[in-house]
């Protein structure tokens, strides 16, 4: 089993940015792929970035592209999200997951689930 908590949510102006982490924990020598979801009030879970672990290629949704970076730290078994000119419609509950098999953009082959972290854009 593998274990995500991610930190790092909270409230910016438009425009700021913020850097989102996931530390994973327990059987991590499995993971294959890393994932950030997002969740607004009202609205399904969507995908925002994946990572393969193992080389560190890397996938963006479209809004995503140019705006975010998703990076890993082998050693610290840590991914992170750098969000940077955050919109209004940014604001959700952002989710970190991550599997032993799958990469890709749907949030049901994603076995293992953080417990989600709140940013919020707004002046």
């Amino acid at each position: 089993q593998v274990q995500l908590v991610e930190s790092g949510g909270g409230l910016v102006q438009p425009g700021g940015s913020l850097r989102l982490s996931c530390a994973a924990s327990g059987r991590t020598f499995s993971t294959y792929s890393m994932a950030w979801f997002r969740q607004a009030p009202g609205k399904e879970r969507e995908f925002v970035a994946a990572i393969i672990w193992s080389v560190g290629n890397t996938d963006y949704a479209d809004y995503a592209k140019g705006r975010f970076i998703f990076t890993r730290d082998n050693a610290k078994h840590t991914v992170y999200l750098q969000m940077n000119s955050l919109r209004p419609e940014d604001t959700a509950v952002y989710y970190c997951a991550a599997d032993d098999s799958y990469y890709g953009r749907s949030a049901r082959w994603y076995d293992h689930w953080g417990q989600g972290t709140q940013v919020t854009v707004s002046s």
